[in-house]
């Protein structure tokens, strides 16, 4: 079994898809290990991005994802992070293929619904991040 982190946006929380994103979590055979609702901090938020630092769209990411509540969960199955991708759909949503989550909830790349692990590394990284002891 893999494991890969997944989050609910706050822009998909906001428009009332967690339950139909956790859903289809579920449908696409994925065990959910441990899922909390959180409003990440500013510091959360740039601590979890910080691979991203040097990056221009830092700042407005960090702002994005402290500006309203999320969903994070810690996904499991076998080839987690590729089947989680594939089923989130491009980072963009307008290049998401028809029926991925991107496609049917995101509004555009900044605002594009849930965030998915790169790599089976990462997948154990960010659900560390999150659900370690003290998290």
């Amino acid at each position: 079994m893999e494991t890969t982190l997944a989050i609910i946006k706050p822009d998909a929380y906001k428009d009332g898809n967690s339950g139909k994103i956790i859903d289809r979590i579920i449908s696409e055979g994925f065990v959910i290990k441990e899922m909390k609702q959180i409003h990440m901090t500013k510091k959360i938020a740039e601590g979890f991005y910080e691979v991203h630092i040097d990056r221009p769209f830092y700042d407005e990411l960090t702002d994005f994802m402290s500006s309203g509540n999320c969903v994070v969960l810690s996904l499991e199955r076998d080839n987690a992070v590729s089947k989680w991708r594939e089923v989130i759909g491009a980072t963009n949503p307008e290049e998401a293929s028809d029926g991925t989550i991107r496609a049917l909830y995101g509004k555009n790349t900044g605002n594009n619904a849930v965030h998915g692990s790169d790599s089976p590394d990462n997948g154990i990284i960010e659900s560390d991040y999150f659900f370690s002891e003290g998290n």
